[in-house]
């Protein structure tokens, strides 16, 4: 016999721990709670391919299912757990994984497959096991054919949903040819036939349709031989960087070429290096600027805490920390990771919606069997009436088991993408992300204009040039929007803009003009009267008169206008030029058009309201002639305001005809008119006001020429006349002296002089020289 070995000590210790460590590794390792039974789902993440969409798929679900086993209000005698595989996005591979699923203890009770072209099979074949399909990442318009897959939900959007934003765009951009170029796969060949029929509804017309299977190389020729412009591309990500790769060395892009993809790629899916391509990343980055994206909103970009107690933004974080530092540019399924997430919460729930009625049915989730049908109705029901908040929004299902959602619109700008819309397609409605525009007024003439009122109103009383000073800054005002065409803003609001401009140019002229022809009538009306007309002109003249002046200009234009905006209004007319090519080789002509507000009879009401102006300025101009040489001693500014008289009316009488002449020139006739008001405006105001402010300034008063304008009976030679008057009663006066000094002499032959030394200021006053006036 043979003594056994002896053992070392050393031996003996290192087998005590070994032993101690596997005790305390039982003791540690989870296990699934007293009397809770668990629930198995099969779920094929594609962790490589075409899609490789489980890298943050995957993570992502089972995040969601260790939160719904911690939860005690759901599911609370069972425990999910997932059984996975990798798919490869390949639906051969897919069927292979599929007999393992199904021939394989345990029973699954759900599939969760992941690419469109791996959940067509695995939903078509699970009706033969009534087996409920949930996919987190298929968009193929085929899965929503209840017929063909009576159990399938998703919570990933239609790829159809794509299209309703793309035909927007083409009507939104005019276009009425396109291109497309697809993958061979039933994905993108239904996707497409759901856009052909979307454009040709539209009446857009898809010109050049291509298709490859793996390599795009003879297709992209073929893009380029037909002379495609507007490219829709529908391929996955790897095929993605194939064609650029061709389209590189075609040329097709740049200025002349505007490609559509698919936005579910990775951020910098065009800077990943690929062995299947010979093109650099510099190469890619060129090729690929400036496409336009379209892509489902997958994340929910409200603050809001779901079903699961987490918002958005709390998902990606702890997302993050699963992904242990992985890029989530470089990280596939990325994006769709919030779909994958709330498809587990969606079963759950749904799961546990059916406990209470199998109960009453006396069945149980465990007693699910290939073969057993009502659970599977039960189940199809809770998942068909699922309403909750989920990390990625509202999910709710319609009748074809798909989700609906906004769309986001995104750009290749500089190297990252770039938002620049939405489309919601259950309101047909398209909207802009804001652009940063600088649109700052010219403050600094404002900011004069209104110093020179204010400091006028408030050390002064005369309300006709306050008038003035209104009417200057209403025709300054006009100045804008005589700038404003069609692109800045609404064609259906074009109309307002142009009545707009013509009421502010109308009521400015009235308002300036009028206040100061209101003056230089009353100076013409009581100052230039002959000697013998003078007493009959001697009668108060009441402000009231002078607003009424004013009021009756003002009216006859705003009668005008109101019958001219009623009778004809005015509208948008579009005068189109001969095309014309662009210096830049972008192969398209210009075709030039230039907007004009005009109405039916616009050259009859322009003819009355220059000839009513006309007339008024020409009178206006004759007034001021003939009160040049009147002098004043308070009214000290109707030389002025005859100075302002000649400029406006120099100005408005050369600018008128030129400005028709002119009207095919946009930027002549706008530089034209313009600056014909900003000048006549400004000089007007200088005239006016600056003579007041000077002598404000240097002399420290204020002459007020409230009282002057409104006082009756003063005249320029207001103080002159009162002192003639005085004169004439004296003179009278010692005429009656003197004769009764003669017949006093006469009847006593007394020949002294009667005392007149109170008449000495009179007497001496006569044999004065009289002034020119008198």
């Amino acid at each position: 016999d043979r003594s056994p070995p002896r053992v070392s000590r050393a031996a003996r210790g290192h087998a005590m721990f070994l032993r101690a460590s596997l005790i305390v590794l039982l003791l540690l390792w989870p296990r699934p709670s007293a009397g809770k039974k668990k629930l198995y789902i099969g779920a094929l993440f594609p962790m490589s391919g075409g899609w490789p969409g489980g890298q943050a798929c995957m993570p992502s679900a089972q995040m969601a299912l260790d939160l719904v086993n911690n939860r005690s209000d759901i599911l609370p005698d069972y425990e999910l757990e997932l059984i996975h595989y990798d798919s490869m996005c390949d639906p051969g591979e897919a069927t292979k994984l599929l007999y393992d699923l199904l021939y394989t203890e345990p029973i699954k009770i759900v599939l969760m497959p992941g690419c469109s072209g791996v959940s067509t099979l695995v939903a078509e074949a699970a009706r033969m096991w009534n087996l409920i399909v949930l996919s987190y990442g298929s968009s193929s318009p085929a899965l929503s054919n209840r017929q063909r897959f009576p159990t399938f939900f998703r919570t990933h959007p239609s790829a159809t949903l794509h299209n309703p934003t793309r035909v927007q765009l083409f009507q939104k951009w005019k276009w009425t040819r396109i291109a497309t170029i697809q993958q061979t796969t039933e994905v993108f060949t239904s996707t497409l036939d759901d856009l052909e029929q979307r454009t040709k509804e539209a009446g857009i017309e898809i010109s050049v349709r291509q298709s490859f299977l793996t390599d795009p190389a003879v297709a992209v020729k073929n893009l380029k031989r037909q002379d495609a412009r507007i490219i829709v591309g529908l391929f996955y990500e790897t095929e993605a960087r194939k064609v650029f790769c061709e389209v590189f060395k075609e040329k097709l892009y740049g200025k002349k070429y505007v490609w559509f993809l698919i936005g579910w790629y990775a951020d910098n899916w065009f800077k990943i290096k690929d062995p299947a391509i010979n093109c650099t990343v510099e190469n890619m980055t060129e090729a690929v600027e400036g496409h336009v994206t379209t892509e489902i909103v997958m994340l929910n970009p409200e603050t809001v805490r779901g079903v699961s107690n987490m918002t958005s933004q709390e998902f990606i974080a702890a997302l993050m920390s699963r992904l242990g530092g992985m890029n989530p540019e470089e990280t596939g399924g990325f994006q769709e990771a919030p779909l994958a997430y709330d498809a587990v919460w969606a079963l759950a729930l749904a799961l546990n919606k059916t406990v209470a009625p199998l109960k009453a049915k006396g069945r149980r989730l465990e007693d699910f069997n290939y073969n057993n049908h009502d659970i599977t109705s039960e189940i199809y029901r809770a998942l068909n009436t699922s309403s909750f908040e989920g990390v990625s929004g509202q999910v709710v299902f319609d009748a074809q088991g798909s989700r609906m959602a906004m769309t986001l619109i995104e750009q290749l700008q500089g190297g990252s993408y770039k938002k620049i819309g939405y489309y919601d397609s259950s309101q047909k409605n398209l909207s802009w992300t804001p652009n940063t525009i600088n649109a700052s007024l010219p403050a600094n003439s404002q900011i004069c204009l209104f110093f020179c009122l204010i400091v006028y109103i408030q050390n002064s009383q005369p309300y006709l040039n306050n008038m003035t000073a209104v009417g200057c800054m209403m025709a300054l005002a006009a100045v804008f929007p005589l700038g404003i065409d069609g692109h800045h803003v609404h064609r259906s609001q074009f109309p307002v803009v142009c009545q707009f401009r013509l009421w502010l140019l109308g009521l400015g002229f009235s308002l300036a003009y009028g206040s100061m022809f209101t003056k230089i009538w009353w100076v013409h009306t009581l100052f230039t009267k002959k000697d013998e007309k003078k007493e009959k002109k001697k009668q108060h003249l009441e402000p009231w008169k002078l607003y009424a002046t004013v009021g009756v200009l003002l009216a006859i234009d705003f009668l005008s206008l109101m019958i001219w905006q009623i009778v004809d209004p005015l509208h948008i007319t579009v005068e189109k030029f001969t095309k014309e090519a662009p210096k830049e080789d972008l192969d398209v002509l210009i075709q030039p058009l230039l907007e004009h507000c005009s109405s039916e009879k616009m050259n009859t009401w322009l003819g009355v309201v220059y000839g009513y102006k006309g007339l008024l300025l020409l009178l206006g101009i004759f007034l001021a002639y003939e009160t040049k040489s009147v002098s004043t001693e308070k009214i000290n500014d109707h030389r002025a305001v005859g100075m302002a008289i000649y400029n406006v009316a120099v100005l408005c009488l050369i600018t008128a005809p030129v400005t028709m002449i002119l009207s095919s020139q946009q930027d002549a006739s706008f530089a034209f008119a313009s600056l014909a008001i900003v000048f006549s405006a400004y000089i007007t105001l200088v005239v006016l006001f600056v003579p007041k402010m000077r002598r404000l300034i240097t002399r420290g008063e204020w002459q007020s020429e409230q009282q002057d304008t409104l006082k009756t009976g003063s005249s320029t030679n207001n103080n002159d006349e009162e002192k003639s008057r005085q004169l004439e009663r004296e003179n009278r006066e010692l005429q009656k002296i003197i004769q009764e000094w003669m017949r006093h002499r006469l009847q006593t032959g007394i020949y002294s002089l009667p005392d007149w030394s109170h008449m000495k200021r009179g007497a001496m006053q006569c044999f004065l020289p009289r002034r020119e006036e008198e």
